[in-house]
């Protein structure tokens, strides 16, 4: 069974993501680190113990990595949006048998798995090809080493996820792909002409706030 770990913010400059959150939900997310030879850094923010946000944004101090970035942070698209303010990006969804999810899928699907580390944190991360992902609204799945991830780790900002949702055209595909992914009951979805997700919270204060990709 595979459940969300966390939902990702990108942004153009950490600086730049770490303002949005802190103006639609109330609390500014915690230094996170690097993803060495990735490209990336991010900041986090907790969300209770199963559950975190993630802002992510290219990381100057390091050379272009190997591969592209995940997320689609090196897509002309993606830049472009960026360049125009944070969103919401993409999701991650956590399983403990990502080696076998990965296999029954094959990589074509679900992605080459790729090791990763952040500090003293490491995990193993899958994503998606950009042509197989519906939109960023099938997960990159993550198996962390320790077991627990990030997630245990943070700052509670006393800020919760309520609800994830995604609207897509082919919303019949993309519940089969969380289907074959143990994400059943993970997204409310709906059918619409144009693709987005959107995560809904209850912030510290007990107001109402929704993040969208688009």
């Amino acid at each position: 069974m595979a459940e969300i770990d966390h939902i990702v913010i990108g942004a153009r400059t950490l600086e730049e993501g770490a303002a949005y959150v802190e103006a639609h939900l109330g609390v500014r997310p915690q230094a996170g680190g690097r993803h060495d030879g990735v490209g990336t850094h991010n900041m986090l923010l907790g969300l209770g113990s199963q559950c975190y946000l993630e802002v992510i944004a290219k990381d100057p101090a390091q050379p272009e990595p190997a591969h592209t970035r995940p997320f689609d942070l090196d897509d002309p698209s993606m830049v472009q949006m960026l360049e125009a303010g944070p969103r919401l990006v993409a999701w991650v969804a956590r399983t403990p048998v990502l080696d076998a999810v990965v296999t029954r899928l094959g990589v074509h699907h679900a992605g080459e798995i790729r090791p990763m580390n952040r500090g003293k944190l490491s995990w193993r991360m899958a994503m998606p090809p950009q042509n197989q992902d519906m939109g960023n609204l099938i997960p990159a799945l993550i198996q962390w080493d320790d077991g627990k991830g990030a997630a245990p780790r943070l700052h509670d900002s006393h800020v919760r996820l309520t609800a994830l949702e995604a609207e897509h055209p082919e919303v019949d595909a993309l519940r089969n792909a969380l289907a074959q992914r143990g994400l059943d009951e993970a997204l409310r979805l709906r059918r619409s002409p144009h693709s987005r997700l959107l995560a809904r919270f209850t912030r510290a204060d007990g107001k109402e706030a929704v993040l969208t990709s688009g």
